[in-house]
């Protein structure tokens, strides 16, 4: 292997934000944060939870109405 050219490799806490936490081997940083992890993802649960969608299409409903208007 060349020398010099690897990234350093870190021992990080991952914080999700279902409040689960472990360690891992990274080379992002020290603390990484996750919004959703296997502890809580509905693929490995098999609960359905739902995301904030609602607020999402409101907010482009928003962003969009007066480009709407403006054509009319």
């Amino acid at each position: 292997m060349k020398k010099d050219i690897h990234p350093e490799l870190h021992k990080a806490k991952v914080h999700c934000n279902c409040g689960y936490e472990t360690e891992i081997l990274t080379v992002k940083g020290q603390d990484v944060s996750v919004e959703i992890c296997s502890n809580c993802h509905p693929f490995y649960t098999g609960k359905q939870r739902f995301v904030d969608t609602a607020g999402r299409i409101d907010r482009f409903r928003k962003k969009y109405a007066n480009l709407v208007d403006a054509k009319k």
